[in-house]
């Protein structure tokens, strides 16, 4: 999907592709109110996806680094989320190429249950036409493909998450936050995940590199996740998890950095850190999805 856009950046990377709890009071999960140290971090990173639906929609700003033989490309995005219907509306923007121009409109992804769909996707596609992909079917679950990971999927990654540390208050925009540290683990979230995640974190778990992602994240004083970056090794080439790779269209992926292909079967693991960033709960949220007319059913270039 993305991958073929980096292909013209001419980045030599090959692609595949938060949080404490405050409280004041009795309020939160076992904060003391004289020191404001969390009673049980695990318990309170574990309850963040809960406080996010109890809390509607947000919006959301994210960033993807990729990173492969010393090069680092970024993907950003900005939208709004709606954790209640699963679904949310990002702009992602692609990396500028050698000379700082921009090769490539920036790209509308709409995020839903069991589904990812792109416009301006490129590649053949007509501007008017919208990509669908079904996320279960990918090797990574969508939690790089798009070069932005599901925000209310990057909470679920948080509902099994192990030695969870606490590292004390921070500030972040301007609010007092708890920040903690630890690692998830791919198989174990999918197994407690929303119904609606359960496949999407299941393939993540059996194509990427490893199962155990470590992550960083700032809660806020409601418990709701503010801020979350988690690091993945992600499985690349042309056979991975299946030979679908990095694209969420099921193209190669293995020359997807500078045309540099790969012999058949050949793989290689890229890092991938992913941050979401979430502020303004309650914010309204429209997520209209394409009729189904307004879909691409022909051939992408690159597959």
């Amino acid at each position: 999907m993305l991958v073929h856009q980096l292909r013209r950046t001419g980045a030599a990377v090959a692609a595949v592709t938060t949080v404490g709890l405050m409280a004041t009071g009795c309020s939160g999960v076992g904060a003391s109110a004289d020191d404001g140290q969390p009673g049980d971090p695990s318990e309170a990173v574990h309850r963040a996806a809960a406080e996010l639906v109890r809390a509607g929609g947000s919006r959301v700003r994210t960033s993807m680094q990729m990173a492969s033989g010393g090069t680092r490309v970024t993907i950003t995005g900005e939208g709004r989320y709606d954790f209640r219907r699963r679904q949310g509306r990002l702009k992602v923007r692609l990396p500028r190429d050698a000379k700082g121009a921009d090769e490539h409109r920036p790209i509308t992804e709409l995020l839903t249950p069991g589904a990812l769909y792109m416009k301006n996707r490129g590649a053949g596609v007509p501007a008017d036409k919208w990509v669908r992909v079904e996320t279960g079917s990918l090797s990574d679950g969508n939690l790089t493909t798009g070069g932005v990971t599901d925000p209310l999927l990057a909470a679920e990654l948080l509902r099994e998450a192990r030695d969870v540390t606490y590292l004390g208050i921070r500030e972040l925009d301007g609010d007092r936050v708890r920040y903690y540290r630890g690692t998830s683990d791919l198989a174990r979230a999918a197994r407690t995940a929303s119904p609606e995640n359960k496949l999407a974190l299941a393939a993540a778990a059996k194509g990427f590199a490893e199962t155990a992602v470590p992550f960083v994240a700032y809660l806020d004083d409601e418990g709701r996740l503010r801020k979350v970056r988690h690091r993945f090794s992600v499985r690349n080439g042309a056979d991975a998890a299946g030979g679908k790779g990095a694209d969420a269209t099921g193209g190669k992926s293995a020359d997807a950095a500078g045309g540099k292909g790969e012999s058949a079967g050949a793989w290689h693991e890229v890092a991938v850190a992913s941050t979401t960033l979430l502020y303004a709960f309650g914010a309204p949220v429209r997520v209209g999805l394409p009729e189904g007319g307004d879909i691409y059913a022909g051939r992408i270039a690159g597959q």
